[in-house]
């Protein structure tokens, strides 16, 4: 399953893409829009974006976890070296140790990564920012050419910025495909 990240300019183009991409058999659940008018995307029936999508809790609960992991792994290397209980420490103790070291990590990545935007969209903050609509539509592979032709043909004020293997994967990079539409206008008034 690939994520295609396609920008569209306004709310209207943004219903009608929702519309078209569901009357192609494309779930519901697999159609997500990414932008600053919550309100509007509600007004539409379009589905926003969760927190899975928009905030980094998954890769930097990740990376807490790791982190939390080496430290219990080094506790519990302390603990057998100084022997500061005495020699006979049950085996429970030490899986304890790593075990809420690990958790600890986890909990502190987690919250961490809730109060970072997720690395994926730092690409599109700034489109996102200045009011452009990111549609997330989640295709099969199988499905894939018919989504992209269907955009193509009646979408082309669309832009396909990008393409991820599968948008979950939290340490995955998405190369954006063009520059973003908001570079693209600054050339150009700066040509004039």
């Amino acid at each position: 399953m690939n994520c295609l990240y396609y920008l569209a300019s306004t709310l209207e183009s943004t219903r009608r893409i929702s519309r078209d991409v569901r009357a192609l058999g494309v779930n519901d659940s697999f159609l997500h829009v990414i932008s600053k008018d919550e309100a509007g995307l509600q007004e539409q029936h379009i589905n926003s974006s969760n927190y899975l999508e928009t905030l980094d809790l998954i890769r930097d609960g990740l990376i807490g976890a790791a982190v939390g992991l080496i430290a219990g792994v080094f506790g519990v290397a302390l603990l057998k070296f100084f022997e500061p209980f005495g020699p006979n420490i049950p085996p429970v103790v030490y899986f304890a140790t790593v075990a809420v070291a690990t958790l600890f990590g986890a909990w502190d990545g987690g919250l961490m990564g809730i109060a970072s935007e997720n690395r994926k969209l730092a690409k599109f903050h700034d489109d996102i920012e200045h009011g452009w609509y990111l549609i997330l539509i989640y295709t099969p592979k199988d499905q894939e050419a018919a989504v992209r032709e269907m955009m193509r043909a009646r979408h082309p004020e669309a832009e396909l910025a990008a393409i991820d293997s599968h948008f979950i994967n939290p340490f995955s990079a998405v190369k954006r495909m063009a520059e973003s539409p908001l570079s693209m206008r600054g050339e150009l008034l700066q040509e004039d």
